[in-house]
């Protein structure tokens, strides 16, 4: 249990973690201005996905949006249902499409799992966001997360079949860049749950579980 003290106490050391969130925030600022400077690399490939709209290409999955947000979602083609960290995430997608329009950019999910086997497992999960099958393509290899020998920018000793990762875009006069990409913990801010219960005495309460998430399950399954 906690120490408890009078509400005096409280916000004075309130007021001194407000200080540290606020630095925490300034810098955040900072190094979102960082990211933003990446220099852009050109894609090459003719990648080709499965869409509810038939074959489409890269650019085509822009929309009319010159920025895109590519989830990379872990759904095997082998696999009976999405990954339930993936499905964890998921779970933030819907509604924000509207509002990412406003700012001109575009979020689809992207897995290697056939374009049937998506849209039934979305189906099944509620969901509306764009999945796009990338099977048949080497986009999943060549953005590290599907049989990569490296993962978050380091070397792996045994590539797992899938991992989770965002890719961001950029389209200007017809042409792909590849601008920025995460894995791992960074993708820790895209899951609302997390960022809230960060806020709790108890935190995500996870140290004594035998691994990360060992409590989770799809939403449907609790």
């Amino acid at each position: 249990m906690a120490r408890i003290v009078d509400r005096e106490t409280w916000l004075a050391q309130r007021l001194d973690l407000l200080a540290a969130e606020r630095d925490l925030t300034h810098r955040r600022d900072a190094l979102s201005e960082r990211r933003r400077q990446l220099p852009w690399v050109e894609v090459a490939d003719d990648y080709s996905f499965d869409t509810e709209d038939g074959s489409r290409s890269l650019a085509e999955l822009f929309g009319s949006a010159s920025q895109l947000l590519v989830y990379h979602f872990m759904f095997g083609p082998d696999w009976d249902e999405g990954c339930p960290s993936c499905s964890f995430w998921a779970d933030n997608f819907d509604g924000i499409q509207i509002h990412l329009a406003q700012r001109d950019a575009m979020l689809v999910a992207c897995s290697r799992a056939p374009l049937a086997k998506l849209l039934a497992y979305r189906g099944r999960m509620g969901w509306s966001f764009p999945w796009v099958s990338s099977l048949g393509s080497n986009f999943n290899e060549n953005l590290g997360v599907s049989h990569a020998t490296t993962y978050n920018y380091a070397a792996v000793t045994s590539p797992m079949e899938e991992s989770p990762g965002l890719s961001v875009f950029a389209k200007d006069d017809g042409r792909v860049f590849h601008t920025y990409s995460c894995y791992s913990r960074g993708l820790d801010p895209f899951n609302t749950a997390y960022q809230l219960l960060d806020l709790t005495p108890k935190g995500r309460d996870e140290d004594a579980l035998p691994w990360t998430m060992a409590w989770l399950k799809r939403h449907d399954q609790y």
